[in-house]
């Protein structure tokens, strides 16, 4: 790509070369410096820095502090130009590559990854006392030079052009990487040493597992959106527990929560890195890292494993194949808003799903207040022992019809004072009360039949409560594969045949129990409540999830 006229007038001293990086923040292109013959890397900073003056103006005082940050896992900063409308950073150019180039093309083992980690922590927190943040740590802004020493790119240029917040597009193009940020940073709250913390601690899980603590798809926004709503995934057994326990905490939603400052992240890192590789680990590994006293000290615990040799340290790379969400190139002509300003209200899947998660619980209660509720139509009562024949008033032939919620189950005729024997299964069957209808030559009754023995030793009672188990555990089934994303609209639609069976148990039990007459009305209806209560929770669940 051909460099700007702009950025040659305004670097006489420089001979420009190619373009070696762009993104959010600027291009990148090389050069040389002329009188010194010294490689250099030189960023165009966005265009917005030079129509805004309040931006310009600050900028120059965060390249002041920027140019004084000497540390050996910094990139320095040779010299900041404001000229012919351009603001250009001159830096050390390092030939390594960056940690994604290294991690995506040959991968990374654990004892790799935990240098990386703790050579970009000693970086930030030698920033960090200097007053500067970096609110943009990610593998591509993690360089090598040419002997492999680890060094930290592109401090405070995210602070200066956004002051700390996130930026988007009215297209959802997010300004930055969203794949890293923070909580409170998304939600433009203030910022401390916290945001870095987090940011390495993504790095740092990503360099161990292979992927992100969220999932990537669905967009900047919607990546955004997982980090301040939901909790990361824990990391794989394949990550050793104490390396897992101190990326979790510099994981944690609440900065409060997470390590105060990147030196005590650093410091348990080393230690549980010492616990898993052996007090030498960093010697074996023949990586240079800068420590200080504390993190040295962490370093060289004593180890609670046996000490690996140097070969086995370079076992079992990871490799990354996580592809970003693209970044905003070019700023100058879009218009950006604070993602706080959408972020606020919540994801919108999620904010619909509380509607459905609070239809779903008001229709459940409906279900479960109508056995209690609806007794049925008052009728004479007739209690009976189903193992011996139903005894009757009158001579002549009388039929006995036995119904259950509209459900003939048996009828007989016969001589009503000799007894009228029902068949073996329907004594089994009904449980805590069914409709006996008795027919004569003039006339015709209906009774509630209520059985002697105990409800639970009917077909009515115990299927029921078998029943209303397994449809709460097929359904706690499906809610699980929602909530883990391993099932979809399919789901959705099988809790309504549950639910309905669910209804029906809840209607059926508690009547067999008390008694009462199971009406036909009133199942179907609980039934029908059943399945939509189902379908609200299972879509509530899906949504909550997306």
């Amino acid at each position: 790509m051909t460099v700007a006229p702009s950025v040659v007038a305004a670097l006489p001293q420089y001979q420009l070369g190619e373009q070696i990086g762009h993104g959010g923040m600027g291009v990148v292109y090389a050069a040389v410096h002329r009188p010194l013959g010294r490689p250099v890397a030189i960023k165009r900073l966005p265009g917005l820095l030079a129509e805004d003056r309040k931006m310009s103006d600050r900028f120059e005082h965060e390249a002041r502090l920027l140019a004084r940050l000497d540390h050996p896992h910094i990139v320095p900063v040779y010299d900041y130009v404001q000229n012919h409308g351009e603001h250009l950073l001159v830096m050390e150019k390092l030939d390594g590559g960056t940690v994604w180039s290294k991690f995506s093309e040959e991968g990374v083992t654990a004892g790799q990854a935990c240098a990386i980690g703790l050579a970009t922590l000693s970086g930030l927190h030698a920033a960090h006392v200097a007053g500067v943040l970096h609110l943009d740590v990610k593998p591509k802004n993690l360089l090598f030079t040419s002997s492999g020493v680890l060094k930290v790119a592109d401090f405070g240029i995210s602070q200066v052009i956004s002051e700390g917040a996130t930026l988007m597009t009215h297209a959802g193009q997010v300004l930055g990487t969203p794949a890293y940020i923070a909580p409170e940073q998304a939600l433009g709250n203030p910022l401390t040493p916290a945001a870095d913390v987090y940011a390495t601690g993504t790095v740092l899980y990503e360099l161990l597992s292979g992927s992100l603590p969220y999932e990537s798809g669905g967009g900047a926004l919607a990546m955004i959106q997982r980090h301040v709503y939901q909790e990361p995934r824990p990391l794989g057994p394949a990550v050793p527990r104490p390396l897992a326990e101190v990326v979790m905490r510099s994981l944690a939603r609440e900065p409060q929560a997470r390590y105060r400052n990147a030196e005590t992240f650093a410091v348990d890192l080393a230690g549980a890195a010492a616990q898993v590789f052996g007090p030498d680990w960093l010697t074996r590994l023949g990586v240079r890292v800068h420590l200080s006293p504390a993190v040295a000290t962490g370093s060289t615990r004593p180890s609670q494993h046996p000490t690996q040799p140097r070969e086995t340290l370079a076992l079992n790379r990871v490799r990354g194949t996580m592809v970003d969400a693209p970044p905003v190139t070019q700023i100058g002509s879009q218009t950006l808003i604070p993602a706080s300003s959408v972020l606020a209200a919540g994801p919108p899947a999620r904010k619909t799903g509380r509607w459905f998660a609070l239809a779903g619980a008001l229709v459940a209660l409906v279900m479960l207040a109508l056995p209690f509720t609806v007794t049925g139509r008052d009728l004479p009562v007739l209690t009976q022992d189903l193992s011996q024949p139903v005894v009757l008033q009158g001579k002549a032939p009388t039929t006995l019809t036995i119904t259950v919620a509209g459900v003939t189950l048996a009828t007989v005729t016969g001589d009503p004072a000799a007894g009228l024997e029902l068949p073996g299964v329907t004594r089994w069957i009904v449980g805590g009360a069914a409709v006996a209808t008795v027919k004569g030559e003039d006339a015709q009754q209906e009774y509630l039949l209520k059985p002697l023995a105990s409800p639970m030793l009917s077909i009515m009672g115990v299927g029921s409560a078998v029943v209303l188990l397994f449809t709460l555990a097929y359904l706690e089934s499906i809610l699980r594969s929602l909530r883990r994303r391993q099932a979809g609209t399919g789901a959705v639609i099988i809790a309504a045949p549950l639910g309905f069976a669910l209804g029906v148990a809840v209607w059926l039990l508690p009547t067999v129990l008390l008694r009462n007459e199971p009406a036909l009305l009133p199942t179907l209806t609980c039934a029908l409540l059943g399945a939509v209560a189902a379908v609200c929770v299972a879509v509530a669940t899906r949504r909550a999830a997306a």
